[in-house]
């Protein structure tokens, strides 16, 4: 084991990303499998950002789940944390692409959202050892809709807590993944309730608090450390320890695929927290560096195919700071 500093429970799995951008979901003619999923995304970029993680989530005994596990094992991430389901699949999502580079979700082909393994991971299985050596716990929202994951969550949160683990959630909306979208919202909320840090897009945060005012946000909740707002080209803002507020711009890059920006974001930030410590964030200059290095790893993303493939080490991101 590799003791991660970083722990990233959640998906796993094949973005199914249309070859031809810019058509219908019935006039795509071929797909090319892109390895992704948000938790994982986050913990193969901080690995090649030089942060330590592991990656917990539940993937199929099939093909699938094999590449997709030697291929975080290839790129260092800690999978002690990777349950196998014997029967469920892993999870393939297809994605159609805009002329512009965005990316919308178009769904899990033949199969119902319920049916892939990544449902199904066991709280009673999480690794306890992994959780008393981290100190960051990464969750999306994605899993809080099957009702197995969603205790694994509840687990994990009683674990960080008891050993000190600061959490993050980057809320990652996709509505095509609850069976029941009505009861999202709460359960979200609920679970922001619990965590240190909220990174959220522009349209979420209207959607769950009817404001993009990240001070606003932060202000609803006593535990919030910090509340991050992105907004694909047109920037971000931030708040930190309820009072060190800003904006920053974006990079002004080509996006090709913006698929996995948000989670180079997230791994971004996390990096720079685990390298310059909590502290750093009441220092407003120190601040911005560091969310504007966040807001860099998620530009450099967008400018190549793929969430995975397309993720910059350290020494590249220094490069591309120097020349912005």
């Amino acid at each position: 084991m590799s003791n991660p500093l970083v722990l990233c429970l959640g998906e796993v799995l094949y973005d199914c990303l249309a070859d031809q951008a810019g058509r219908s979901l019935d006039a795509v003619e071929s797909w090319t499998p892109y390895p992704g999923g948000a938790p994982a995304n986050v913990a193969c970029a901080l690995v090649k950002l030089g942060t330590s993680s592991g990656f917990i989530g539940c993937v199929g005994q099939d093909e699938a789940g094999n590449s997709l596990v030697e291929l975080l094992q290839k790129i260092g991430v800690d999978t002690t944390g990777i349950q196998r389901h014997p029967k469920a699949p892993t999870r393939q999502v297809y994605v159609l692409r805009s002329l512009a580079g965005d990316r919308s979700f178009a769904g899990f082909g033949l199969s119902d959202t319920t049916e892939f393994a990544d449902a199904f991971l066991q709280a009673d299985q999480l690794r306890v050892e992994l959780f008393e050596r981290a100190e960051f716990l990464v969750l999306g929202t994605l899993e809080l809709a099957y009702p197995e994951t969603r205790e694994a969550i509840t687990r994990a949160i009683q674990l960080a807590e008891q050993y000190h683990l600061k959490i993050l959630v980057d809320v990652n909306w996709r509505p095509m993944f609850w069976p029941d979208q009505f009861a999202a919202t709460a359960q979200i909320l609920e679970l922001i309730q619990h965590v240190d840090f909220v990174k959220l897009s522009l349209e979420e945060a209207e959607w769950l608090f009817g404001t993009t005012n990240a001070k606003a946000i932060a202000d609803r909740f006593d535990s919030l450390e910090g509340v991050l707002i992105t907004d694909g080209d047109k920037g971000c803002a931030f708040c930190f320890s309820h009072e060190n507020e800003g904006r920053l711009p974006a990079f002004p890059v080509k996006a090709e695929d913006t698929t996995g920006s948000g989670d180079g974001f997230v791994a971004g930030i996390i990096h720079q927290i685990c390298l310059k410590g909590i502290q750093a964030l009441s220092d407003p200059q120190a601040a911005r560096r560091m969310v504007a290095y966040a807001s860099a790893v998620g530009a450099m993303i967008a400018m190549k195919p793929g969430a995975i493939a397309a993720q910059p080490t350290a020494d590249q991101v220094e490069e591309f700071l120097r020349s912005h």
